[in-house]
């Protein structure tokens, strides 16, 4: 995996210094060499982590020998062996034995639909002389990250990381009160809109195609919605079963090549062991590592299950307890993400990469298989929803009141005083606004709350809305089953908003490169083409799945409970991340946008357990070491 960063001016050649300064902040991505790349209107920059074919004969930024078309790449490209195999039909000759310039030929070949052939996750750009034309690409799923701005001359800037991205003297360091107040919804963001109003994310599956003398062009080149729309005719269950394993272990396979130490996390769940268990069958078991951690708060533990299905597959497995520091970690954390994320799974995801990169360079996991196959406990509240909804108001306004006054708030792993706060707030809302509920953070009225006034207006127009890019997703699919029609919102938004931020930041933090054979897209498309009730059948979660590997793994694994990845944040508020959370967000910088006396509230609620606050804190904390940060840089 690597970084990538460049600059494009029509007007004036662009500086290189300023592209070296913005790719040596990628350092952490690429640590195995880089360098920069003048090429008259463009300036591209590379930091390399060296996976295949790491000789320099690959090292980036790439030339085609006339020179002509430049390549800045961050990715692997799991079936550059078919593709290569395809352009040497065609009369390609190779000078190297990676993926690298595979993807360069592929364009020269196929134009910018090359990326159509591609399967694997990447960040790219490509400058071709002779069409003076750069080409941004990213990802079907959004795996790998890709932040520009537009410059006042017509020409735009572009890097893997907002950090690296401000380097550049013109980029804009202003906040957005729009994306801010969409953040305290979700603790994420999502779509092209960041925290600054100028700098854009790349969004995942799509292609930017910029020219002299011509407009922009940004066109998307996948989209899952018309796998659930176009469901599959099956032979049996069982049939489906068997294709979802062949599925798996191509992508599996795929996803194995490297020229460096590889190996997988472990956590005991369904996921991550369904991927081991493939490896399993395409490697000696005693050949396979895995890795897992876990907090000293047994509650917040999952070695013992991990152990377990280490010693029924037989992998070499290496776990860690560990007893962390949560104020250093915060910070950390926050510095790593380059961006506001409150995701309390990013400390221990931070912590394994960290344990994973003393042994290997490249991991496999577990993600995207609770998106694919229902796999979170919001699609049963989604469920129990439609079942309920027709209940007077007044009853559940009654429901909600006697569980706010009777049902002891308690701080634990994911309580179940805690989801039932959630679906009793969610269950008088329509099905698509409970469905973002159930992991919203600040509702609109605690938004408008919690901001200063003078900020109030620029998000009030909003503030009673959901995020309009989720409804947008929601119409995509509106003629699709609700399951799909939520399966689908959640691949779309918090998938690449959340969890592929949090997965790509943390490993990148320790230099490792995660791949996640579920988010392969021709299983995507299979998993949305399936019946909804092999999905989730009656209530049980990722049905389908389960009956798949019912061969390769224990009973016991298939049908335990989901435990989640998260770390014990309401009670490190108590304790050890107190200090620092009050004194950050006591800082001028967070005045200047909340409310003190809100702010107030919220610690005043969670420390008398009146109120799970956590997650808010975290929200805030999150926000207020990221300014703390934005003014150092």
């Amino acid at each position: 995996m690597c970084g990538i960063a460049g600059w494009l001016s029509w007007q004036r050649p662009p500086e290189r210094a300023a592209v070296a300064a913005m790719t040596e902040a990628l350092q952490h991505r690429g640590p195995d060499g880089g360098a920069v790349e003048a090429l008259g209107p463009v300036v591209l920059g590379h930091r390399r982590l060296a996976i295949i074919d790491p000789r320099p004969e690959s090292d980036q930024p790439f030339a085609d020998p006339p020179r002509r078309c430049w390549l800045s790449f961050n990715g692997e490209i799991y079936n550059f062996r078919d593709l290569r195999r395809d352009l040497e039909a065609r009369g390609v000759a190779f000078r190297t034995q990676g993926d690298t310039e595979v993807v360069l030929e592929a364009y020269k070949a196929w134009g910018e639909s090359f990326v159509e052939r591609l399967v694997g996750q990447f960040a790219l750009a490509i400058w071709d002389a002779g069409q003076d034309r750069l080409l941004l690409a990213r990802d079907r799923a959004g795996e790998k990250p890709l932040f520009y701005q537009w410059l006042d001359d017509g020409g735009l800037v572009f890097a893997s990381e907002p950090g690296a991205l401000r380097r550049h003297p013109a980029v804009d360091r202003a906040i957005d009160p729009l994306a801010l107040a969409e953040y305290l919804a979700l603790n994420y963001g999502i779509g092209a809109r960041t925290l600054s109003p100028s700098v854009k994310r790349l969004p995942p599956a799509h292609v930017m195609t910029v020219e002299r003398d011509r407009p922009p062009r940004l066109e998307r080149y996948w989209d899952p919605a018309g796998a659930f729309r176009n469901k599959r005719a099956f032979a049996s269950e069982a049939a489906a079963a068997e294709e979802l394993n062949a599925l798996l272990d191509q992508a599996v396979a795929g996803q194995m090549i490297s020229d460096v130490p590889l190996g997988a996390f472990l956590s005991g769940g369904i996921d991550s062991s369904a991927v081991v268990a493939s490896m399993t069958r395409l490697r000696p078991p005693a050949e396979v590592q895995s890795f897992s951690m876990g907090f000293t708060e047994k509650s917040y533990s999952e070695l013992a299950e991990a152990e377990r299905a280490a010693k029924h597959l037989g992998v070499d497995h290496r776990d860690r307890l560990v007893s962390p520091e949560p104020a250093q970690v915060m910070t950390a954390l926050v510095r790593a993400a380059d961006e506001p994320l409150a995701d309390s799974s990013a400390v221990p995801m931070y912590y394994l990469a960290a344990h994973a990169r003393e042994s290997v360079t490249v991991v496999l996991s577990g993600d995207g298989g609770d998106e694919c196959f229902a796999g979170y406990e919001t699609y049963l509240a989604d469920r129990l929803h439609a079942l309920l909804r027709h209940l007077p108001r007044a009853v559940t306004r009654g429901l909600t009141g006697a569980v706010e006054r009777l049902w002891p708030v308690s701080h634990d792993k994911v309580s179940f005083d805690y989801k039932l706060r959630r679906f009793l707030h969610g269950q008088a809302l329509p099905p698509r606004e409970a469905h973002l509920s159930w992991r919203s953070i600040f509702d609109p009225a605690e938004r408008l709350a919690l901001m200063q006034p003078d900020w109030r207006a620029a998000v009030a127009a909003a503030a009673d809305e959901p995020p309009a890019e989720a409804l947008h997703h929601f119409e995509a699919v509106a003629d699709c089953h609700p399951l799909d029609q939520a399966l689908y919102v959640d691949f779309m938004t918090w998938l690449p908003g959340d969890i592929l931020v949090k997965v790509d930041r943390m490993t990148m933090a320790h230099s490792l490169e995660a791949r996640a054979p579920f988010l392969d897209h021709r299983l995507v498309e299979f998993a949305a083409a399936l019946p909804t009730a092999w999905k989730l059948k009656g209530l049980r979660m990722k049905h389908l799945l389960k009956q798949s590997q019912r061969a390769r793994l224990p009973a016991w694994l298939l049908e335990r409970r989901k435990q989640g990845f998260n770390a014990p944040i309401s009670g490190w508020l108590q304790g050890p991340l107190g200090e620092l959370a009050r004194d950050a967000l006591a800082a001028p910088a967070m005045a200047a946008w909340f409310r003190p006396e809100e702010i107030e509230r919220l610690w005043e609620e969670h420390r008398a357990k009146r109120r799970d606050n956590g997650l808010r804190l975290l929200s805030l904390l999150s926000v207020a070491l990221w300014l703390e940060g934005l003014r150092a840089s």
